[in-house]
């Protein structure tokens, strides 16, 4: 794509976003190049200096938290940590999943329970670092802790169901 797109930058950023949200339920190759694109524009329109207003940095931010490495989710919380303090209050959660993200790509518990990851070929919350409180994750925008693991009995509820 062309850094110089005709595209108001922040219409292509609401645009990216949606289009990632619209395409998490997505599977296979297809899914996988169109999630990098999406990065890697957002990533040209950062560098570009296009990055603007507290929506142009959630929706940056948002875009690079389904990324795969490490860089993606420390640029996602870095936009969503400028978004939330220029007043989106949609960045919160982003920030507190990006955080997670980058805890559990380093090894690490993750601080908010917001990320679901595979073990030992089951859905778990993974490490979560338990001198987090509810409060500090309502503060993020995160349910409580036993909601997370309500959800992530549902899911195993519903994969058991339909044989996954």
């Amino acid at each position: 794509m062309d850094p110089r797109s005709p595209e108001d930058p922040s219409k292509e950023l609401e645009r990216l976003a949606d289009e990632q949200l619209s395409d998490l339920e997505g599977e296979g190759q297809e899914r996988v190049r169109n999630g990098k694109r999406r990065r890697e524009r957002v990533v040209t329109l950062y560098a570009a200096g296009a990055i603007q207003s507290a929506e142009d940095h959630y929706n940056a931010a948002l875009v690079l938290l389904y990324g795969e490495e490490l860089g993606h989710f420390d640029l996602a919380r870095q936009l969503a940590r400028i978004a939330a303090r220029d007043g989106e209050e949609r960045a919160w959660s982003v920030l507190a999943a990006a955080w997670d993200r980058t805890l559990i790509a380093r090894g690490q518990p993750q601080r908010f329970g917001t990320q679901f990851v595979r073990e030992n070929g089951l859905w778990s919350l993974g490490g979560v670092d338990q001198q987090t409180t509810d409060a500090e994750r309502a503060f993020y925008g995160v349910p409580p802790l036993w909601v997370q693991r309500q959800n992530l009995e549902q899911i195993r509820r519903r994969e058991e169901a339909t044989g996954e």
